[in-house]
């Protein structure tokens, strides 16, 4: 009884709370839009909203520019609900959610510049210009603030779905730990379905057998079943729950058992009543690594100008501090094993590479040392503010770097390297990645591999971008940094 209170509750609060969070981000989403219509109209028109009187050349009609603000954003808002960006499933995890944002608003452009040309209609290029633009970043930064109280929510149990997980006990355990891992997607596991289990997996209650899933799952209030895998129900059996599940309001989600794939990769074709799916290659040339490295050498430039007066600052306290040298100079090993001098500002003594520690907190060939006495006072700030990788910035210039990308490795790690690890080197390794804004240090060899391996296998511009904002949070709490 008490299992079927809990999870009664996490409903309540889980599924009609995630209703009405998309209910009130359709709020902000109207404010963020208005906003940035009003502000496009004003600039573009000043107070004469009258399209006319501001500009009679731009169109044949007679329109109130006050209008076509108001119909702006209505159509605006009717893409978004079109593209699923209130989809409660997709809100708070993922780049499904981004990329909704992003596919309503171009398509939504893309379509009134069509009419716009068909009805010799004109819209103003300046107040077009400004209100694309505008709107859409409104719309990314606000779902960013949105996301972060959610995943802050669910990381305590509020606003996630119950969860039911069927399948062997050889599955249900890697399901149920990857589910519990991800707080931010928005799945609680409150029960098992596998028959000769113990009474618990993973700190879960074991309820009944995979044949009991329908059952269970009403019982006790569930509002996701996962299916794993099991060898007693099979095919038939998969089909027969959710059928049993038909009209309860209970949603069936079956893992496909690949790991470390991401969804775009991912498509899905029924032939003869099988679902197949396709696993795309993963790209490694192309327009899209065009695009990124293009972004790379501007990004960096931009940076480099920017932050000039930091590289100044910094280089001063590491040269009052002992007078030795400002960088740190070492070879590393980069795309396609090719190696290259990576420069950093120097945090250790000098000397300090000749007296290195018999004791190691790294793992696996990583040589770490939390609390290294080598390492200089402005060294220590510089480390867990990340400012001494800066330097790395003239790497991605020279193109021997990326911003994003795997950790570049040292040419005695690469050395230890098994086969699987070397398709780390498949793309450039990064000034940031993955391993920077999950934990950075504080991860094992292995949970550093299999991020930097699914950044290579399955990258994306977007989930550079994505990486890049997280590295601002990940430079600002220090988490791992020594």
């Amino acid at each position: 009884m008490a299992l079927r209170g809990d999870s009664t509750v996490a409903a309540v609060e889980g599924r009609a709370g995630v209703r009405r969070v998309a209910r009130w981000l359709s709020v902000s989403d109207a404010l963020v839009l208005t906003l940035a219509v009003a502000g496009a109209q004003l600039l573009r028109f000043g107070a004469s909203p009258d399209l006319n009187a501001a500009d009679p050349t731009t169109s044949v009609l007679d329109l109130q520019y006050t209008w076509v603000s108001v119909g702006v954003v209505v159509l605006w808002l009717l893409s978004l609900r079109l593209h699923a960006a209130y989809d409660p499933r997709m809100l708070g995890h993922g780049n499904q959610e981004y990329r909704a944002v992003v596919n309503a608003t171009f398509r939504l452009f893309a379509t009134l510049a069509i009419v716009s040309y068909l009805s010799k209609l004109e819209l103003a290029r300046g107040y077009v210009l400004v209100a694309f633009p505008v709107g859409m970043f409104g719309l990314l930064v606000s779902r960013r603030i949105w996301r972060s109280w959610l995943g802050a929510n669910r990381a305590r149990g509020r606003f996630a779905d119950a969860v039911l997980v069927v399948g062997d006990l050889e599955h249900v355990g890697p399901l149920v730990r990857d589910l519990t891992a991800a707080t931010d997607a928005g799945f609680r596991v409150v029960a098992i379905c596998c028959a000769g289990a113990p009474e618990h997996v993973e700190g879960i209650p074991v309820v009944g057998a995979e044949e009991e899933a329908a059952s269970c799952a009403q019982r006790l209030g569930i509002d996701v079943v996962a299916y794993a895998a099991s060898s007693r129900l099979g095919a038939t059996g998969l089909r027969k729950l959710g059928w049993a599940l038909e009209g309860t309001g209970i949603e069936l989600v079956v893992s496909p058992g690949m790991t470390d794939v991401a969804g775009p990769r991912i498509h899905a074709r029924p032939v003869a009543g099988l679902p197949l799916l396709y696993v795309e290659a993963p790209r490694f040339t192309g327009t899209p690594l065009a695009i990124k490295s293009a972004f790379d050498i501007i990004a960096a430039a931009g940076l480099i100008i920017v932050l000039a007066p930091v590289f100044v600052v910094v280089a001063g306290l590491i040269w009052f501090e002992d007078r030795g040298p400002v960088f740190f100079t070492q070879r590393r090993v980069g795309h396609g094993g090719r190696s290259f001098v990576m420069a950093k500002f120097r945090t250790m003594h000098v000397g300090a590479e000749q007296a290195r520690p018999e004791a190691n907190d790294g793992a696996g060939p990583l040589f770490k040392l939390r609390d290294d006495p080598r390492v200089t006072r402005i060294g220590r700030f510089l480390r867990r503010t990340s400012l001494d990788e800066l330097p790395q910035l003239g790497n991605v210039l020279r193109g021997e770097m990326s911003l994003v990308g795997p950790r570049p490795p040292l040419e005695s790690e690469v050395a230890a390297y098994e086969e699987d690890v070397h398709r780390r080197l498949l793309v450039k390794p990064g000034l940031t990645g993955l391993w920077q804004v999950s934990g950075r240090s504080d991860l094992s060899w292995e949970d550093s591999v299999r991020l930097d391996l699914y950044y290579v296998e399955n990258w994306s511009f977007t989930s550079v971008l994505r990486i890049l904002w997280r590295t601002l949070r990940a430079m600002r709490e220090s988490r791992g940094a020594y």
